[in-house]
């Protein structure tokens, strides 16, 4: 794939059907959960994108056999709670903050030393928050920057991690799983209590696996595990974070239809469903079923006239990586929209709000930067324009679907989508035949 990819209007509509890739969060926790567990576990519908591949390699690099059978199936033969063994060399996480957070919550009760790297992006995204409560725990974390930079490292804390109550000053997935499994290892109780629930995958997944949790409004309560027993296998459905741009495509290319297989619809992930739903989208759910503990849905999006809307910090866990593709949407609705409560899109790959500002207005001047969001004047009239993806997969592929739904656009360094969907631009472009 070249670095830089030209997208042509798609003047006919999009048409069709798309298999969703295997969803992204989910991908990493069935390789770390199944490495911690008590047999092999084959994984179907992984996704087989870097930064799933990242705790591929970090899961490996910790003395753990994983089998790929074929693109998108694993087989993980756990080693159990205690199992894993230090690694020789420093550990990549690559470009995947979530790798990162939720192995350093693994290795800070393990007597043995891992030191973390990464690629230039994660080097600058800070990871205190992490740090802050597993050190509260008695862990021991070591980096740049006051302990808050890579390269990281886990230092054997010397005895057995406590429990503890913690309140997170906001909604992070992956701040709540790394002190959740860390809590597993930890004498007494461990509680962790969010001011809005983001997504549960970890939740989900730990009782699959025969953990026992407490939960209580937005708080969740975990106990030292002693057994670890793994599910023969573990589907992945497909990611909703992928679907979204297919949403948004469908519903402001006119003449547009695409029914979208295999779609993950957890309710705490489901944000960008009721934000296009509350804009005028025509988006029927069907078939609606569950793969293990998560729900899962085929999608039907036609092509519909949007209207603006406001949204804000409340239902931000639920649809944090969404804002990009949802700017785009709010670009074409009529009328203006009000994005509030998204300052966490500063610290992703790249300053996202930021980053939506400098390129979007290239198609058309109608956004408005805050502190901690957007305004978007609706009714845009697209122009072509080359932009940069700032090496980050979710500008990318937001200003391909812009493209598309204008008069094209070329983007540069946009091989960046392999992080998370390698065959989008693929998919586009048989979808616009």
């Amino acid at each position: 794939m070249s670095k830089n990819q030209v997208i042509q209007s798609a003047k006919k509509g999009l048409r069709g059907e798309i298999f969703i890739p295997g969803d992204k969060s989910v991908s990493h926790r069935s390789v770390m959960f199944s490495a911690l567990g008590d047999k092999a576990v084959r994984i179907r519908n992984f996704l087989n994108a870097q930064d799933c591949l990242s705790t591929v390699a970090c899961m490996r690099a910790l003395g753990v056999e994983i089998e790929q059978i074929s693109d998108r199936e694993l087989i993980v033969h756990g080693k159990g709670l205690h199992g894993l063994s230090e690694p020789a060399t420093i550990v990549d996480a690559g470009n995947s903050g979530t790798t990162l957070r939720l192995m350093m919550g693994i290795l800070a009760p393990q007597p043995f030393l891992t030191t973390f790297t990464g690629d230039a992006s994660l080097h600058k995204r800070p990871m205190a928050r992490v740090i802050k409560p597993l050190t509260q725990m008695g862990a021991r974390l070591v980096g740049r920057g006051g302990n808050t930079l890579l390269p990281i490292t886990v230092v054997p804390a010397g005895k057995k991690l406590q429990g503890i109550a913690y309140d997170m000053p906001m909604a992070s997935a992956q701040v709540k799983s790394a002190v959740l499994l860390a809590g597993m290892y930890a004498d007494g109780k461990t509680t962790v209590t969010e001011p809005y629930t983001s997504r549960d995958h970890t939740e989900r997944m730990l009782e699959s696996f025969g953990v026992a949790l407490e939960k209580k409004g937005t708080s969740i309560t975990i106990e030292r595990v002693e057994k670890f027993t793994s599910p023969e296998a573990i589907e992945v459905p497909g990611d909703i974070s992928s679907a979204a741009y297919w949403l948004v495509a469908g519903s402001i290319i006119p003449g547009s239809e695409l029914i979208l297989r295999n779609v993950g619809v957890n309710p705490t992930r489901t944000g960008i469903l009721d934000v296009l739903q509350a804009m005028g989208a025509d988006i029927t759910l069907f078939n609606e079923r569950h793969s293990g503990k998560e729900p899962v849905a085929d999608i039907r999006v036609k092509a519909a006239t949007l209207h603006g809307t406001s949204f804000g910090a409340e239902i931000m866990p639920r649809l944090i990586d969404e804002i990009p593709i949802l700017t785009v949407a709010a670009m074409l609705a009529e009328g203006n929209t009000v994005i509030t409560g998204a300052g966490e899109l500063r610290v992703k790959e790249t300053d996202r709000l930021q980053a939506i500002v400098d390129q979007f207005n290239k198609l058309c001047p109608c956004i408005e930067g805050t502190a901690d969001g957007l305004l978007v004047k609706g009714g845009a009239k697209l122009s072509t324009a080359e932009c940069f993806s700032y090496h980050d997969h979710r500008i990318a592929m937001s200003l391909a679907i812009a493209g598309a739904a204008g008069q094209g656009i070329a983007i540069e360094e946009a091989d960046c989508v392999k992080i998370s969907y390698p065959e989008f631009y693929d998919t586009l472009a048989d979808l616009a035949k």
